[in-house]
């Protein structure tokens, strides 16, 4: 019988502030003149330009101050686990010509379009006022993109995700190495992807990808 998983949240259990250096090492990465230099060019993400894609990887932080600054709405349900909310992400549930991920690359092209330079400038603006939108955030948040609650905590943990992702999309698609994050980024998204892919593949793929290569399954992607 299948291991029945906990759910997965880190809600109490995060030091909210790892997003500052996590954001700071984006801004040195999306104001690289390698980016710029490539910004038309084709990324690691297919179909995604470079400087898509690092749009895409700014508006990470963004998000984090556009929720934890907007109305404070009414929680009547209690709030989806992590796991929960990615059960019902529309881009997971899509291949990459679903409608939502198509959304997300058109989105990233269009405000891509103003230059490397202005979106270097709003990395650093977005940094800018991290510290303080972090220290009056509230315990729960509504994302308005989907209607439902998760933990700051929560929420937070999947902006690192795609922070760190992103990050190394970014760099390979410029031949940079990619940004070493700290622990306290670093170990939440290991844990949010491997308990990911626990759920999606099962305990043997995942133990013999981690121990036994030569046993191990082709994939054991989060997503």
């Amino acid at each position: 019988m299948p291991t029945t998983l906990p759910p997965l949240t880190f809600a109490g259990d995060l030091d909210r502030t790892a997003l500052i250096p996590a954001t700071r090492l984006l801004v040195d990465l999306v104001a690289r003149p390698e980016v710029a230099a490539a910004w038309d060019a084709e990324s690691s993400c297919a179909g995604m330009s470079v400087g898509a894609l690092a749009r895409h990887l700014v508006v990470q932080p963004l998000r984090v101050v556009e929720v934890l600054t907007g109305p404070r709405a009414e929680v009547d349900a209690e709030p989806l686990t992590v796991d929960q909310h990615y059960a019902q992400a529309a881009w997971i549930q899509q291949d990459l010509d679903g409608p939502a991920n198509v959304g997300v690359r058109t989105r990233s092209e269009d405000e891509a379009a103003v230059g490397p330079d202005a979106v270097a400038a709003e990395a650093r603006e977005i940094l800018g006022r991290l510290d303080d939108v972090l220290a009056a955030a509230p315990d729960v948040v509504v994302l308005p993109w989907t209607g439902a609650a998760l933990t700051t905590d929560d929420f937070l943990v999947t902006r690192f995700m795609e922070i760190v992702v992103h990050s190394d999309d970014l760099a390979s698609s410029v031949g940079l190495p990619t940004p070493q994050f700290d622990a306290a980024t670093l170990v939440p998204v290991v844990r949010l992807l491997s308990d990911l892919a626990l759920r999606r593949h099962g305990q043997d793929a995942l133990v013999r990808t981690l121990s036994r290569p030569q046993r191990a399954p082709g994939t054991v992607a989060a997503f």
